[in-house]
């Protein structure tokens, strides 16, 4: 057997029962395959179920029509754990977009809010919508970036998720189409080897509503990713890559184990791995990992 198929509850939800694996495997068994034992990796919220004798498509199938309730992956069993995390940071690494919260001490969260959402959803060009919406900050004191970043929450698993995975040799990288001040802070917050951002431009102490140029989009973050692989030695399949929004999506493609996390419509509908339950450490149980195995 070399296919497994992970389960996924929300944390400390107890979901994930007998009922629903036994569903699983019933539908597993139903399209063909030959199922295995359960292998618990942390009681009532993640398990593996090994199968073999069907493909990851006609796997996915059947499970999608058999709803669930809980986040069903299916993978090659030999190939999930994996040695480089790249990570997007808004609304991944952290729960909201550093950007609109910056945009808030100027007055135009709204105006801003409604930007993001319509870009992360593919809906404008990214540049573009980076643009416009830094421009609104003209003026606004450097000052609040510091404030800004008093309001950023990490999102639940976050710290683990890159603790666990350096602890076993990864190398851990934060690419963001957000700003270097936010990453650098995350980056020595969480602990991450390297992080890459945009630039906000700055003069006598405030903001200029530009951002230098050219920006990290979507293809810079598949740039980093063959690049950050190379100088690992290692290739694009032995990455784990995790974001949310459109321009995540080129990069979860590329990657070995790409996850739309809680991710927009149109990301999810693209992204073949995605995780709507479970908080950043399902990236952990994707791979194998226990939570007895979790540094935190």
């Amino acid at each position: 057997m070399k296919l497994v198929l992970t389960l996924i509850a929300a944390p400390n939800s107890n979901a994930l029962t007998k009922s629903v694996i036994d569903k699983a495997a019933i539908a597993l068994t139903g399209a063909g395959a030959l199922v295995g034992d359960v292998t618990w990796l942390a009681e009532g919220e993640a398990c593996d179920l090994i199968f073999d004798g069907i493909t990851l498509d006609v796997a996915d199938t059947s499970l999608a029509e058999s709803e669930l309730g809980v986040d069903a992956v299916t993978q090659k069993i030999a190939t999930r754990r994996k040695k480089l995390l790249i990570a997007d940071m808004d609304s991944t690494m952290v729960t909201g977009e550093t950007l609109d919260e910056l945009a808030e001490f100027a007055g135009v969260k709204e105006r801003v809010a409604a930007i993001t959402a319509r870009a992360m959803n593919g809906e404008l060009d990214f540049e573009a919508a980076l643009d416009e919406r830094v421009g609104l900050l003209e003026g606004m004191s450097t000052e609040m970036l510091k404030e800004a970043w008093k309001t950023v929450e990490y999102t639940g698993g976050a710290k683990t998720l890159v603790s666990t995975m350096k602890a076993n040799g990864a190398f851990a990288a934060l690419v963001s189409g957000g700003f270097d001040f936010f990453t650098g802070a995350v980056r020595a917050e969480l602990g991450f080897d390297y992080d890459q951002a945009n630039v906000l431009i700055e003069k006598d102490g405030k903001l200029t509503g530009k951002v230098k140029k050219p920006v990290l989009d979507r293809q810079a973050k598949v740039d980093a990713l063959e690049n950050l692989s190379a100088e690992q030695g290692i290739t694009v399949d032995d990455a784990i890559a995790v974001g949310d929004g459109a321009n995540d999506l080129q990069m979860i493609s590329l990657a070995g184990t790409g996850v739309a996390f809680h991710a927009k419509p149109s990301v999810q509908e693209q992204a073949r791995i995605c995780i709507n339950h479970g908080d950043l450490t399902a990236l952990l149980y994707l791979q194998g990992y226990a939570k007895a195995d979790f540094v935190s």
